[in-house]
């Protein structure tokens, strides 16, 4: 602690500084500035969590207690509990005993930011057990609520079978993969299914019919009147296809492919990397996501996802691994990787001890895709212009073969991404019959 100043106006001890006021805490001795009656804010504020929780013998309480006095930054604790808050009903209902600490008492709350991000710090730190992939059991309260607000004439019914075997399987699969970014996967089929209710609503409303007399031609109106949301019934229109035989054929939404991709110039992407080198005022780890996005066209949800592990040293230099062959970090921004590695912001609160590249605010969880790519615009980067960009360049540069293992891409995307390009496809070939 360095309370004084020289008279050139440099930070000196208090002992240097002549300062004779008493500023260790009167309970943990440690060299600190007195918060409250002498004690520092981390033993006033063990006081307060004591009162409010009352542990007694409980020791997960008294671990709770622990946990949030030594965050790295005690007074985002303490203004998180004052009284009045969310969190602060939430410590009294715990330390009340009305409140167990077992998923099925806060899935009874109603729904909070509070709730949650009290829920998930007892999840991280295994004072509460873990119930599986979060994302999941979110998907499924979702979907078990969307049902049961649809109207009983047979929407409910066929959505629900839509939703449980086209949807909730596959997200079901993809959750065992822990490399999947399931918020995704689960917004896509939350968007299809929606959109699925709300056609069967629109024909009952409409055309006072159901779904086994639905025919091309309402398909054909119904796109035609309303928003272009309502091309997301297309998955729902094939699966129909394939319940029952239809007395009035076969249905389908045609897809609408897009008829410009979305991209900036090659001076333009140089640009936006010179941001995330200069702009010192924009914190590191979000210009590291842009450099990652510019540099290897890695998408933000997988950028979202990226650990510790990911980034790894060798006498070689500092490498990345976002395909099965790390990639070389340019030396000149190795040192961004290296700090963000250990240790970043989100990480001195409550999302301690975690193993993501860019944490989130709630305990063990990365950042949310959505945020990462609203804070990335700061920088001037539309992430899905800039990745098809950098996808353009790249497959001018490097062959086929060597993209897909540096990058994690699938053939068939980098083929995509070559043929805009103009690129040499003649190694896809081969590239195509050794991944079929």
């Amino acid at each position: 602690m360095l309370p004084g100043r020289s008279p050139d106006h440099q930070p000196i001890c208090r002992d240097c500084a002549g300062i004779t006021t008493k500023l260790t805490c009167t309970r943990c001795n440690r060299e600190i500035e007195r918060f409250r009656g002498g004690l520092c804010i981390r033993c006033a504020l063990k006081d307060d969590l004591t009162a409010v929780l009352k542990p007694g013998d409980n020791l997960s309480l008294h671990r709770l207690i622990d946990l949030l006095a030594e965050a790295g930054r005690p007074e985002s604790i303490y203004t998180y509990m004052r009284p009045g808050t969310q969190a602060r009903e939430l410590l009294n209902a715990i330390g009340d005993r009305t409140l167990p600490l077992t998923h099925e008492a806060f899935d009874a709350l109603p729904q909070s930011t509070a709730a949650e991000h009290l829920r998930y710090l007892l999840m991280h730190h295994r004072i509460m057990p873990g119930r599986g992939n979060e994302r999941l059991v979110r998907f499924e309260q979702w979907l078990a609520t969307k049902i049961s607000g649809l109207p009983d004439d047979g929407t409910a019914k066929i959505i629900e079978r839509f939703a449980a075997w086209h949807h909730l399987k596959r997200v079901r699969d993809r959750a065992t993969d822990p490399t999947v970014n399931l918020e995704t996967v689960t917004h896509a089929a939350k968007q299809e299914i929606t959109e699925a209710a709300k056609l069967l609503i629109w024909l009952r409303g409409t055309h006072a019919i159901g779904a086994d007399e639905l025919r091309q031609a309402h398909i054909d109106e119904y796109l035609s009147s309303g928003p272009s949301t309502r091309k997301h019934v297309r998955n729902f229109v094939r699966w129909l296809n394939q319940q029952n035989r239809r007395p009035y054929g076969q249905l389908d939404a045609p897809f609408r492919p897009a008829h410009s991709v979305p991209m900036i110039t090659q001076n333009e992407r140089i640009e936006l990397v010179r941001n995330c080198l200069d702009y010192n005022h924009v914190t590191t780890s979000t210009r590291l996501a842009g450099l990652i996005l510019l540099l290897w066209a890695h998408p933000i949800n997988k950028i979202a996802m990226l650990t510790h592990d990911d980034i790894d040293s060798s006498p070689e230099g500092i490498f990345l691994k976002l395909g099965t062959i790390p990639a070389a970090i340019p030396e000149a921004i190795t040192e961004m990787f290296w700090h963000q590695r250990q240790g970043s912001e989100n990480r001195n609160t409550t999302n301690t001890n975690t193993k993501w590249l860019f944490p989130g605010t709630r305990a063990g969880q990365h950042i949310h895709p959505a945020t990462l790519s609203g804070r990335i615009k700061v920088l001037g980067i539309d992430s899905q212009r800039a990745r098809n960009a950098t996808l353009r360049d790249l497959t001018q540069e490097v062959d086929a073969r060597t993209l897909m293992d540096l990058l994690g891409y699938s053939p068939a995307i980098i083929a995509q991404h070559a043929a805009r390009s103009a690129s040499r496809m003649a190694d896809y070939v081969c590239l195509k019959q050794q991944h079929t």
